[in-house]
Parts: structure tokens; C-alpha cells; sequence
């Protein structure tokens, strides 16, 4: 089976510099990021405070009515952990408000709203604080599609999208991610007793390892399956990525001229500077 190649120390240094950099790019020194309690919100908080100093982050903490007791209390031990300020916001009154016009709603979608509920807050506050603000998706999440468009999946940097959730681990662990938050099960605890894996119907170690060697590796199905994987876990996966490829990527844009943007006039984040 294969191993994910993980330098808890190189990655550190490269992805504190790259929050610095890409910060400093726009002008600006700050971020906001939303806490929700889970790891990876809590080693972007970790690495933005090694990066910019603890006094450029503001972490935003957004429980609804339903979700877990733990959630909250470990995201204040983060906090404290790093010293950052931070900002409780309960989002169940809006929530509960715009659901009352459609009680039949199923969880999923109560799940989607809260998240891009969440995200409006933050943005709102990233121009009220005037900072970026910094992604939690992992890879692991963004290759599945695993996450809700202009939700959780919504940043202005994303220091994790390159890191897949074993990944997570192992550096959360080596910043001082405390060993509570990195050793629970991953829930986005959008509703009563929901895990993440519970819903893929796979574990994280499970598919990294089949992901890594896919995507990162390039290995063909027949080498997939070869290499000891089910054939069908190894189709599910594939399909799931090519399905949610439109998750990945600005709108599709219809062509119509000679230079389309993100087709023909195509340049890097900081072109010009």
C-alpha cells in the first residue's frame, strides 16, 4: 500500500511562508477564519498566528442550537492556545428564520445553508477587520467534492487544499493542534450525530491512500487494483472526482470573443505586481 510522503517540518516552513506571502501580496496583514472545533480549521488558526503573529487573526466561532457541546469548547481552546481574538456568533436565529418557510427541508440542505451562512459571516467580517480569509479544505475533501461550493469551501488562501487529511494529522500534531481536536472523530457537525466517514462510507486512511496514488502517483486503474484496492472503491472514487470537478474551478464561462477569462486571458494572482 503506499505512503503518503509527509515532512511535518518542511511543510510547516513552506505553508507559514505562504500564508505570509500571499497576505502581504494583497496589501493587507490580516485573516479571519472560521473555527469550527476540527482540525483542520484549528492548524490553519495555528499556522495564520505563526505566520502573521497572533494579534493578525481573528477567528470567528458560528455554532448552531444543534451542534455538539465540544465543538465550541474546543475551538475557545484553540484560541487561547494561540492567542488570537475571536468573535461567538450563533447562527441558529437566522437559520431557524429562513427554514420556517420550508420545514420539509432535509438535512442536507440545513447543512448546506448553515455553511454558507458561515461563510457570508466571515466575509462580512474580513471587510469589517479588513483581512483575507483563510481556507480549511483539505485535499482530501476538494478531490471528493466533499464540501459545500461558496461554503466551507469558499477562501480567499487556502493553506490545506494540498495536504490530504493524514496530512492534516500528522502536521496538527507537530504545530500543537491539542491532541483532543486531532484525535476525535471528523465530523462537520452540521447535524445530530453526523461523522464525515460515516457519510462517505469510507475512511480518510483508506481513501488517501487510494487517492495519493491516483492522482499524485498517476496510477491506472488496472495498477489500482493491482496494488490491492476493490475495484469497485477504486470507480466509486474516480467518479466521485469527475463529478465534482465543477467544485473546483471559476464558472464555466460561454466563449463568445477572442480572449475569454480563465480560458484565453489566463494569468497567475499577482500578475502585474
Amino acid at each position: 500500500m503506499s505512503h503518503i510522503p509527509t515532512n511535518t517540518t518542511l511543510l510547516r516552513e513552506i505553508l507559514t511562508g505562504f500564508i505570509r506571502n500571499e497576505v502581504q501580496k494583497t496589501g493587507m496583514t490580516r485573516v479571519v477564519v472560521g473555527l469550527s472545533g476540527g482540525v483542520d480549521s484549528a492548524l490553519s488558526a495555528l499556522l495564520a498566528a505563526e505566520a502573521l503573529g497572533p494579534t493578525n487573526v481573528l477567528a470567528i466561532l458560528m455554532p448552531y442550537r444543534s451542534s455538539h457541546a465540544d465543538s465550541q469548547a474546543h475551538a475557545e481552546m484553540v484560541v487561547n492556545k494561540c492567542g488570537i481574538e475571536s468573535l461567538l456568533i450563533d447562527i441558529s436565529p437566522q437559520i431557524d428564520a429562513y427554514f420556517e418557510r420550508f420545514p420539509d427541508a432535509d438535512s442536507r440542505r440545513r447543512g448546506n445553508k448553515m455553511a454558507r451562512e458561515r461563510m457570508t459571516i466571515l466575509y462580512d467580517h474580513s471587510m469589517r477587520w479588513n483581512g483575507l480569509v483563510l481556507g480549511t479544505s483539505n485535499k482530501t475533501e476538494l478531490l471528493l467534492g466533499y464540501g459545500t461550493l461558496y461554503g466551507d469551501m469558499a477562501s480567499a488562501i487556502n493553506p490545506l487544499g494540498d495536504l490530504y487529511k493524514t496530512q492534516i494529522w500528522a502536521l496538527a500534531k507537530a504545530v500543537g493542534v491539542p491532541e483532543v481536536i486531532v484525535t476525535k472523530v471528523p465530523s462537520a457537525d452540521l447535524w445530530l450525530g453526523q461523522t464525515d466517514e460515516g457519510e462517505l462510507g469510507f475512511t480518510y486512511r483508506e481513501v488517501d491512500k487510494l487517492l495519493y496514488l491516483m492522482v499524485d502517483q498517476r496510477y491506472t486503474k488496472p495498477e489500482l487494483v493491482a496494488a490491492g484496492f476493490p475495484e469497485r472503491f477504486v470507480e466509486d472514487i474516480a467518479m466521485r472526482i469527475m463529478m465534482s470537478q465543477f467544485k473546483r474551478r471559476l464558472p464555466v464561462i460561454a466563449k463568445v470573443s477572442q480572449r475569454t477569462i480563465d480560458r484565453d486571458f489566463r494569468y497567475s494572482r499577482d500578475w502585474g505586481k
